[in-house]
C-alpha cells in the first residue's frame, strides 16, 4: 500500500467518527494558537520597547548622578554633575556633536482653572537634537532665551489636552509653573510613552531661567542628567569611555575611588530590554506549548482507543496480504492528519486572536513566519511523536488474535 492509499484509509476513518476526531484535535488546535498569540504579544512587545527607546533619541549617552564616596571610605554630599561639566564635555570630547544638560522637578503648573502636575525639564536648545524631540507647532527655546533667562517655555502633548480645550491654540499663552508667569512658545511633537513613561508629560523652560525662577540653586543638588549625542551609532563606546576619562579627571578622583556618576549607553539599554522581552516571549510560548502536549496526549488516548475498536478490521488487512508496516503507516498517517489539521486551525486562531488582542486590548503584536513554522512543525512532531506507540501497537496484533476479536 502505497502512501496515498494510506493516507485515503487514515482520511475515511477520521470522517467515520467526525465529533471524536474534532475533540481530539482541540488539544492542539488551542496550543497552536497560544503559541501564536503568546509569541505575536512578547514580539510585539519587543518592537514596541525598541521603537520607544529609540525615540528618545539618536546615538544617545545618558550621564547620571551617583554618589561621591571619598578614597577614605566615608561618604560625602555634593552635587556631582555641574553646568561646567556639560560645558568640559561639548569641549573636549570630539565626538559629542550636542550636549544637553538638565534639570528636572515635578511642578504644578496652572492655566486659568485648570492646574496639573507635570514634569518640569530646565535645559538648552542641544535638548532637541539630543532627543530627538521637534515642536508640532511653535518653536523650541533658543540661546536668546537662555542669555536672556526669558519665561518661556515648551509644552508636550499630554500637558496641552489637560490644560488647554480641544482646538484651542496654546502657543502664544501664559501659563503658571510653580506661580511663575511663563508664556508658552511651542508644542513638543507627540511620542507616546517610553515604559512607565509619558514623554508627552513635560515642559521644557531654558535652564537659566529654571535656575533663576523655579528651581533655586543648583550647587547643592547639581544636574538631575547630562545628556550627550554621539557623532554615530559606532563611536558610542568609545564617546562613552572619553567622558568617563573626562569626568574622573575633572572630579579629581583618585584611581582608587569609584566613579560619582554613572554613564547609560542607550545601545546597552536596548540591547538588554530585548534580550529581557526574547525571554518573556520564549517563557509564553514555553507555557503555550503544553498545550500542545497535553493535545498529543488526548490524539495517543484516541488512537489507542482506534486500535482496539478495529481489531478486526486489522486482522482482515493482514490475512488479505497488509504487512506490519502498512498498519503502522495507516495508524501514524491518521494521528499526523489529526495534529495537522489541528495545527492549521490552531494557525487560523492565533492569527485571528492576534488581531483581536491589537484591536480590542490595545496591545502591541507581531506575528511573524518563525512562529507560525516553529507551531506547526511541533504539532507535526507531537502527531509522529504520540501516535507512534498506538501505530506500532496495531501493526503488532497477531492476525489470527486479530480476526477472533469480537
Amino acid at each position: 500500500m502505497n502512501f496515498l492509499e494510506s493516507f485515503q484509509v487514515a482520511w475515511t476513518a477520521l470522517q467515520s467518527n467526525r465529533m471524536r476526531s474534532l475533540l481530539t484535535m482541540l488539544g492542539i488546535i488551542i496550543g497552536v494558537a497560544a503559541v501564536i498569540a503568546m509569541m505575536a504579544l512578547g514580539q510585539g512587545a519587543s518592537v514596541a520597547v525598541q521603537k520607544s527607546i529609540q525615540s528618545m533619541g539618536n546615538n544617545l549617552l545618558s550621564i547620571y548622578p551617583g554618589q561621591f564616596r571619598a578614597s577614605a571610605g566615608v561618604g560625602q554630599t555634593r552635587p556631582t554633575l555641574s553646568l561646567e561639566d556639560a560645558t568640559q564635555i561639548s569641549a573636549s570630547v570630539p565626538s559629542a556633536v550636542a550636549v544637553a544638560p538638565e534639570i528636572n522637578r515635578q511642578s504644578q503648573v496652572k492655566y486659568e482653572e485648570k492646574t496639573w502636575n507635570t514634569r518640569v525639564v530646565g535645559t538648552t536648545p542641544d535638548y532637541q537634537t539630543v532627543r530627538n524631540f521637534p515642536v508640532s507647532s511653535g518653536t523650541f527655546i533658543g540661546e536668546g532665551d537662555l542669555v536672556g533667562k526669558r519665561k518661556v517655555c515648551v509644552i508636550g502633548e499630554t500637558v496641552s489636552q489637560n490644560l488647554f480645550d480641544e482646538g484651542d491654540d496654546p502657543v502664544g499663552r501664559t501659563i503658571k509653573i510653580n506661580r511663575v508667569n511663563f508664556t508658552v512658545i511651542g508644542i513638543l511633537n507627540k511620542k507616546g510613552s517610553a515604559g512607565f513613561f509619558d514623554q508627552d508629560d513635560q515642559i521644557v523652560v531654558p535652564i537659566t531661567t529654571g535656575i533663576a525662577r523655579l528651581f533655586g540653586d543648583i550647587r547643592f543638588r547639581g544636574l538631575s542628567t547630562i545628556d550627550v549625542q554621539a557623532a554615530s551609532q559606532g563611536v558610542m563606546s568609545q564617546t562613552q569611555d572619553q567622558i568617563s576619562t573626562l569626568l574622573r579627571r575633572t572630579h579629581k578622583l583618585n584611581p582608587q575611588d569609584d566613579d560619582d556618576f554613572m554613564v547609560r549607553n542607550q545601545a546597552d539599554v536596548l540591547a538588554a530590554m530585548q534580550s529581557t522581552t526574547q525571554t518573556f516571549t520564549f517563557l509564553l510560548a514555553g507555557i503555550a506549548m503544553v498545550s500542545l502536549l497535553v493535545g498529543g496526549i488526548g490524539i495517543m488516548n484516541i488512537m489507542l482507543v482506534s486500535v482496539t475498536e478495529r481489531t478486526r478490521e486489522i486482522g482482515v488487512r493482514k490475512a488479505v496480504g497488509a504487512r506490519s508496516k502498512d498498519i503502522l503507516g495507516q495508524f501514524l498517517i491518521e494521528a499526523v492528519v489529526l495534529s495537522i489539521a489541528g495545527g492549521a486551525i490552531g494557525i487560523l486562531l492565533g492569527i485571528a486572536g492576534s488581531g483581536a488582542l491589537s484591536q480590542l486590548a490595545g496591545w502591541n503584536t507581531r506575528i511573524s513566519l518563525e512562529s507560525i513554522l516553529l507551531a506547526f512543525l511541533f504539532s507535526s512532531s507531537v502527531g509522529v511523536f504520540f501516535g507512534y506507540y498506538p501505530a506500532r501497537r496495531a501493526a503488532g496484533l497477531d492476525p489470527i488474535v486479530a480476526l477472533r476479536w469480537e
